[in-house]
């Protein structure tokens, strides 16, 4: 059996699929090298959602080959889905497997097989728009694909001898801070994304699935989960009888002993009222909600085909904010959108200002071949693209510095994680702040923390209480509600 190294490129859904992988590959007997170096099999699980993700991908298959040259290279992910041939050729490049295919990574690696598996023709988008023929097999296909993704999403689990609590190191997870996926695709039509082509249509992981994962986390020891999707707010819908994502939220919190639930990005108008209440309610719920907001341009996100306005928006976040005063609040924000003007842009700037943001993720528009927005007129210069993108990160970074700065000499609920430099230890706020503590302390335990000092990116702070780590079943953190999905 080859031994072997996976390295996950983009979102939180991507890592989670790369924690799928691994497990499967443990379960089958292969053992997990420390490094790349070391690895005779290097799985890349690959990102598309612009050109500077592609091109990381092909300058990590470029390094790991110059640097490992006997090893074999199998790439996976949304890049070997959309462009298989681009990959197929590059040196040290064994396999190309599109997520249609990601199913087959264990048993092509468990046989180590000489040929190269799904590659050009082989690969169609689980939903997409090359042909309508290719749409249709994507269509017959849906029951078989939600089954793949109960395979990849949420069966993470089966092997369970490797889940001797509470054992974090060789999971294939962040050591502290794992994610569940429980949704997968998106029926959104962005005129910029490519991500429906590559990821399928929107398909939930049933609840009684999430729950016995969601246990099995809480068995091995991990206190916080981030549940994630492509499309989280969605969750849910395309089950029979059809959900909603906080009867899942409330489910996860009732009949499990997670001690902090995060939730990931989710489309400001799945930002229920109902949802922001449970969030705001509960104190087991990180205080931190990810709106893509794109652009504070009417007319720029009409071109976009984003399905909110920016006033549907803007009330949103406040409703947020009023519910949850400490929350972080964060967005993704583009800039350079095709026929983008100064003018455009400078109203989403003064947008983006009025609102309390305390983080952003600032991208430039990337066309995604086969995307609208890839065939748009006026495209903006490169060097205002860079200005803006500029621009909106220094408005970001004042932001954050305003909100780490009202926090100084509050205590807050912050867990360590596993870095520990000059004597302090790395920790996350439930407000999604790193915090240094001073002194040495094991990873994954959840405490107390006065904040002393907001420093450049992060805050300084003392231990000031410690919590104990709780049972599952401990009564305190279950609802004596049962809670019908």
């Amino acid at each position: 059996m080859p031994n072997f190294y996976v390295q996950n490129f983009g979102c939180r859904a991507t890592q989670a699929d790369g924690a799928a992988l691994e497990r499967d590959l443990l379960g089958r007997g292969l053992s997990r090298a420390t490094t790349a170096r070391e690895a005779e099999v290097v799985v890349l699980n690959t990102c598309t959602v612009t050109a500077e993700a592609d091109r990381d991908v092909r300058a990590a298959i470029r390094r790991v080959h110059r640097e490992n040259p006997g090893c074999r290279i199998l790439v996976t992910g949304c890049y070997a889905q959309r462009a298989p041939q681009e990959l197929d050729g590059l040196p040290g490049v064994a396999w190309v497997v599109g997520n249609s295919h990601k199913h087959r990574v264990g048993a092509i690696l468990h046989d180590c097989h000489p040929e190269r598996a799904a590659l050009a023709s082989e690969v169609e988008p689980l939903c997409g728009r090359l042909s309508p023929q290719a749409k249709s097999r994507a269509e017959r296909g849906s029951l078989e694909d939600a089954e793949r993704t109960r395979t990849y999403v949420g069966d993470i689990f089966a092997h369970t001898e490797l889940m001797a609590a509470p054992v974090f190191d060789g999971l294939g997870y962040d050591k502290t801070r794992p994610n569940l996926k429980v949704q997968d695709g998106c029926d959104n039509r962005c005129s910029f994304c490519i991500i429906p082509f590559v990821r399928g249509q929107s398909r939930s992981l049933p609840p009684e699935d999430v729950l016995r994962e969601m246990d099995s986390l809480v068995a091995a020891g991990f206190r916080e989960v981030v549940i994630s999707g492509i499309n989280l707010g969605r969750w849910g819908r395309d089950l029979e009888p059809a959900s909603r994502l906080e009867n899942l939220v409330r489910a996860i919190l009732a009949h499990t002993g997670v001690e902090r639930l995060r939730l990931s990005s989710i489309e400001p108008m799945d930002w229920t009222d109902e949802l922001i209440e449970l969030a705001a309610g509960s104190p087991r719920i990180a205080k931190h909600a990810h709106l893509p907001l794109q652009t504070g341009s009417d007319r720029i996100l009409r071109g976009m085909h984003r399905k909110y306005r920016p006033w549907h928006y803007q009330e949103r976040i406040r409703r947020i904010r009023a519910a949850m005063p400490t929350a972080a609040i964060g967005a993704d924000v583009m800039v350079g959108f095709p026929g983008e003007t100064d003018a455009e842009f400078e109203e989403n700037r003064r947008f983006i200002a009025s609102l309390p943001f305390t983080y952003l993720h600032v991208f430039t528009y990337s066309p995604r071949p086969g995307t609208p927005a890839a065939q748009m007129p006026q495209p903006v210069a490169a060097e205002a693209k860079r200005e803006r993108n500029r621009l909106l990160r220094e408005l970001a970074a004042r932001k954050k510095q305003d909100f780490m700065r009202s926090l100084v000499g509050q205590t807050v609920s912050t867990i360590t994680l596993s870095v520990v430099e000059d004597g302090r230890t790395e920790s996350l706020t439930d407000n999604y702040q790193k915090l240094w503590l001073d002194g040495r302390h094991p990873a994954n335990q959840i405490i107390s923390a006065q904040v002393r000092e907001a420093a450049d990116d992060s805050l300084v702070g003392v231990i000031v209480g410690a919590s104990m780590i709780r049972s599952p079943a401990d009564p305190m953190y279950r609802s004596p509600d049962y809670i019908v999905l």
